[in-house]
């Protein structure tokens, strides 16, 4: 059926009845045009969170949150993280298909080129505390390379665009790499264009200038992994602030550092530290799991249960099942104490048993395994947020690259429900 075929939505107000157009998505929740509902009624809609609010459409990313089902550009997660590498999902997001391998190769090649930073950036980044928060390093950073690449800055020059995007998925692993380094007091590993994207990056992150650093390739896996599955979520937070900020015109380093902003935030991007600290609270503690699981169920003060639930899945997040046997794959081949993976997988075992959690959509995400991951690959947690950050780069580009193609794209202003008080007057400070 056709958009035009589409039954109007109606809609009654006062002695009023307006017809709305609906808008036939592909997949999913169809959309209803209310385009002319102030203009109309004077009304707005109150959507407090925007839970029920299609600020765009989109070609990138599918959810389905009943059926646990995510795809990018219609590939399901599940084979694109079994199968794919990063900078192929990465051209997929952004491009809308994968690429073959004379058109990977060449993206590749044209990354490695990139991968330095400029070398005042140097005295940019050590003009911040060394034990500064990484994500605020970070976001300052993104939004730096805006002064050394001004010639990128034109959202609606495609040369431009491109070459910023390549800048973008160049240079962030780099400048991770260096905020951690620094963090520590070592030294900044340069790129070696001898290896691939997500090698090199573990390689500067962990190795050593005087030192060869061999990579295991069940580690280099196991990012690819993780930042596949990070790679993109639909209109989250820090997505659409991407969006928005994308949406005045805003060059896309500006706008990607807002999103690193968004995601800085403990109900975006810190879950995984979260899940983290729970787990090694009831390690070390004298209460099993089913003591802890009592105190959630009890709602105890300071017992949170992290990690378990989604505002978009309702049953088991497609995501964490991936995370999961990475854990165990990780945690294995280094010989790690796998005792928070033990209580990890008792409490998820547990709550998928409780009809508490079951009546509840309490399913666990992809952030219930990811810590475990992180920290057995020697990340410390204050890391965990950034090694989001870069597998969700490539999805902010993608979605403000095509916010910015979009005829349809409006500078986001948002309306509201003025609660304040009536009109007031001034009074001098002696008679008040």
């Amino acid at each position: 059926m056709t958009e035009s075929e589409l039954t109007p939505a109606t809609f009654s107000v006062d002695d009023k009845t307006l017809e709305f157009p609906r808008v036939k998505a592909t997949e999913g929740n169809d959309g209803v045009a209310i385009n002319t509902l102030l203009k109309d009624t004077g009304l707005v809609t109150l959507d407090t969170g925007f839970v029920n609010t299609a600020s765009c459409e989109s070609k990138i990313t599918y959810i389905d949150g009943g059926e646990g089902i995510l795809r990018y550009r219609g590939y399901p997660i599940e084979e694109l993280a079994n199968n794919s590498r990063f900078l192929e999902v990465a051209y997929l997001l952004i491009y809308g298909d994968l690429p073959d391998m004379e058109t990977y190769a060449a993206v590749v090649r044209r990354i490695k080129r990139h991968r330095l930073l400029h070398e005042d950036f140097k005295a940019f980044f050590t003009a911040f505390p060394s034990n500064g928060h990484p994500m605020a390093i970070l976001q300052a950073g993104i939004s730096g390379l805006a002064t050394y690449y001004q010639h990128t800055l034109d959202p609606k020059d495609k040369y431009q665009i491109e070459l910023a995007t390549v800048l973008l998925m160049a240079k962030v692993p780099t400048m991770i790499s260096y905020i951690s380094r620094r963090a520590q007091g070592l030294p900044l590993m340069y790129p070696d264009s001898s290896l691939q994207y997500i090698e090199d990056f573990i390689r500067m992150t962990f190795g050593m200038p005087y030192a060869n650093h061999d990579v295991d390739p069940i580690l280099t896996d196991a990012l690819n992994k993780l930042l596949i599955l990070h790679a993109d979520h639909e209109q989250n937070c820090s997505t659409s602030t991407v969006r928005m900020v994308g949406s005045s015109e805003a060059n896309i380093y500006a706008s990607v550092a807002a999103g690193v902003g968004a995601l800085s935030g403990p109900l975006h991007g810190g879950a995984n530290e979260a899940v983290l600290r729970m787990l090694t609270e009831i390690q070390e503690s004298d209460m099993s799991v089913q003591d802890f699981v009592t105190k959630v169920k009890n709602k105890e003060d300071g017992v949170r249960l992290m990690g378990f639930g989604h505002r978009v899945y309702k049953s088991y997040d497609p995501r964490a099942s991936i995370a999961k046997q990475s854990a165990h794959d990780v945690l294995e081949k280094l010989g790690k104490s796998n005792e928070q993976l033990d209580i990890a997988m008792e409490l998820e075992e547990i709550a998928l048993q409780d009809d508490y959690f079951i009546e509840r959509n309490l399913y666990p995400n992809v952030d219930f395994y990811t810590g475990l991951i992180y920290k057995a690959m020697g990340f410390p947690e204050e890391m965990f947020t950034p090694l989001f950050a870069l597998g969700r780069l490539p999805g902010w580009i993608a979605q403000y690259r095509e916010m910015i193609e979009d005829p349809a794209t409006k500078i986001g202003r948002p309306r509201q429900v003025y609660t304040g008080a009536t009109e007031r007057h001034w009074i001098p400070r002696s008679e008040r």
